[in-house]
């Protein structure tokens, strides 16, 4: 087995669909196959894939392990030389998968840790693809900036004020070469331990700290041309009510794996601080009920 393609789903059916319908309908003269696993879909996935998709591998994992412990559920049977981590609201343009592992092979003294691509969100235009590790004092910036910014949004809805139409929209330039990590939404690599995820990120982060590790230990994370991907999960707007948006499961997660990050790869001293942050951004009378229930996983941080 060349690939094993592995994607993890929770309640995203119809994305699913056309995800594994890409797939199959993109990848030619490859070895591959595909692991789904479920984490507790309530929407009629696993019946879907079991239907429509037959060769599919699904893991039904009953409940919501998070996004790292779900792929590492599929890598324990992933039978491939490789690994593809790709999301399940991904649609394949070409033959992505066999770019990726023809590169790979042809590359293969050049101590690769993960491959990736420039991804389109849909409309034609470049989509978050990569990013830099975290630094200390970019973490003590934008913590700042985001309790502020938080707290001066919270003020405006007292007034009944909306102001979310300030917040610049990030624009994402093409780029080739070595990156410091590669969006997990499509994720090409080694079947080997830089493959498993910590499974102390339940949500976020968690591509970002496996790629971490593979830098410690000086392996390539390098996006090259070629392979076409459409990443649909960044290409809408968020929720105009940004002060309720700040207490929304995802986000909620996205700060304890902030901190949790922070600590195991900054500094113990960002992680407090980081810490600190979210709680008194946590205490919002507005977003309290949500996340009142988390405070006692974000102070075990």
């Amino acid at each position: 087995m060349q690939v094993s393609i592995i994607i993890v789903s929770f309640n995203t059916c119809e994305l699913l669909r056309n995800c594994l319908k890409s797939i199959y309908d993109k990848t030619k003269n490859l070895d591959f196959e595909i692991i789904v696993s479920d984490n507790g879909s309530k929407d009629g996935s696993i019946e879907m894939i079991k239907s429509e998709f037959p060769k599919v591998i699904v893991l039904e994992n009953n409940a919501n392990l998070g996004f790292g412990t779900a792929n590492n559920r599929g890598l324990k049977v992933a039978k491939g030389e490789f690994i593809f981590y790709l999301n399940s609201d991904t649609l394949l343009q070409n033959n992505a998968v066999k770019i990726f592992y023809d590169y790979w092979k042809e590359h293969e003294s050049e101590s690769l840790g993960a491959l990736g691509c420039n991804l389109d969100d849909g409309t034609g235009e470049i989509n978050f693809s990569h990013g830099r590790f975290p630094s200390f004092s970019e973490e003590l910036y934008h913590g700042v900036h985001h309790i502020l910014a938080y707290w001066v949004k919270h003020i405006f809805k007292l007034f009944h004020r909306d102001i979310t139409h300030l917040r610049k929209k990030p624009i994402y330039a093409f780029k080739t070469g070595e990156v410091d990590f590669i969006c997990g939404a499509d994720l090409f690599l080694k079947n080997n331990n830089y493959a498993k995820y910590d499974e102390k990120f339940f949500l976020y982060y968690e591509e970002v700290d496996l790629q971490c590790q593979m830098a410690k230990n000086n392996l390539k994370r390098v996006l090259i041309d070629g392979p076409k991907v459409i990443h649909l999960g960044r290409a809408g707007n968020r929720s105009v009510d940004e002060i309720i948006g700040y207490g929304s499961f995802s986000t909620i997660h996205h700060e304890i794996s902030r901190v949790r990050y922070g600590k195991k790869n900054i500094s113990k001293a960002i992680g407090l601080f980081l810490k600190a942050v979210t709680a008194i951004q946590w205490l919002s009378p507005y977003i309290l009920k949500n996340t009142k229930p988390y405070f006692k996983t974000l102070m075990k941080v």
